[in-house]
């Protein structure tokens, strides 16, 4: 289907909504989508597109033209002020803006295995920090991310942008509490691994090759009382320097990598592989 918007019209205050109101973007089970490779990765990765904004003039590039062909959504022309304020560059308004729908809170969207690696981020706070550590758990090859308590919402523009379309590749789960996760954790099998400064064992000197549930802690309060208890070890990070500790995401991001190390040795010395 095919439509034009040309004024700030009620349905364009609800996509406008989408970019800064949390409880109205879970209400509909949509968000915003911003920028070429975010846009192509939930594309390849078959995530329902609702609606194709695109600029009302003008030749589309290659790139715009094959997915505005290839997906079967709603398709709206728009002035390019306005699909500026939609793609938040008012000076360089984007050719395309997608709004997609959200992927259900289950955590069986998370293959459970013998060689689970999957992390948990409890209560953050900052966007940025959530799709970082979303974009890292893509990288290192871990199997999803499930954010827990009150926290930062996977769907903010920001928290999406930060991920670089990695959101649309990996499984990212919410959860209201731990209870649910740590089940489901038992229930595979998983060991539960938290992080802080003040654990008992350096991160390479704990075995990771096994399935694993990482947890990271708030960025300003750490891991809940609730996860330190579940925890079956808590590693820390040895450093050095003037610096008193990690960004939560920076810190996630260096425990990934090395239990993604110990498990290429294994792999290499035929034990266990990912």
């Amino acid at each position: 289907m095919r439509r034009a918007v040309r004024s700030r019209n009620a349905r364009f205050q609800q996509w406008q909504a989408l970019l800064a109101n949390r409880t109205k973007r879970h209400r509909a089970g949509e968000f915003i989508v911003q920028g070429v490779r975010p846009i192509t990765l939930a594309v390849e990765n078959g995530w329902t597109v609702r609606a194709l904004l695109h600029a009302a003039t003008g030749a589309p590039s290659r790139w715009a033209a094959q997915i505005l062909e290839r997906v079967d959504a709603e398709h709206v022309a728009m002035p390019a002020d306005l699909l500026g304020e939609l793609g938040e560059k008012a000076d360089a308004p984007p050719e395309l803006v997608a709004v997609v729908e959200m992927r259900p809170d289950r955590l069986d969207r998370i293959a459970a295995s013998s060689r689970l690696l999957a992390v948990v981020f409890d209560r953050p706070t900052s966007p940025g920090n959530v799709g970082t550590l979303v974009r890292s758990v893509d990288a290192f090859g871990a199997d999803g991310l499930v954010v827990t308590g009150h926290a930062a919402d996977v769907y903010d523009p920001k928290a999406v942008r930060a991920s670089t379309g990695s959101l649309f590749a990996v499984p990212v789960v919410r959860a209201d509490s731990p209870t649910d996760v740590i089940a489901w954790a038992h229930d595979g099998g998983a060991r539960i691994v938290g992080t802080d400064e003040s654990g008992a064992v350096d991160i390479d000197g704990h075995d990771f090759t096994g399935p694993t549930l990482l947890v990271v802690g708030s960025e300003t309060t750490g891991m809940s009382v609730a996860w330190r208890e579940a925890c079956d070890a808590i590693v820390r990070i040895p450093i050095g320097g003037s610096a008193s500790s990690l960004n939560a995401a920076s810190a996630a991001t260096v425990v990934l990598y090395e239990a993604g190390r110990q498990r290429r040795a294994a792999h290499a010395d035929g034990g266990v592989s990912r």
